[in-house]
């Protein structure tokens, strides 16, 4: 299992849409969101490399989206 971090401009609000987004690109990952921490962080642990889909996807729909080392 993989687990990916990412930074993003996602807020409350926005929870639902990304999560029916997230069911779309990865259906058998799980997620969850730490929007406490000043840079939004969206945490991903699924099996395949989903960095690329999920900022694309994410900045299609107007977030910023940059994956944390």
């Amino acid at each position: 299992m993989n687990v990916y971090v990412f930074k993003t401009s996602i807020s409350q609000k926005d929870v639902q849409i990304v999560n029916t987004r997230l069911h779309s690109l990865i259906p058998n990952g799980t997620w969850n969101f730490d929007l406490d921490d000043l840079d939004n962080i969206l945490r991903i642990e699924c099996s395949e490399n989903i960095v690329d889909a999920v900022c694309s996807s994410l900045r299609i729909d107007g977030f910023y989206c940059e994956e944390l080392d």
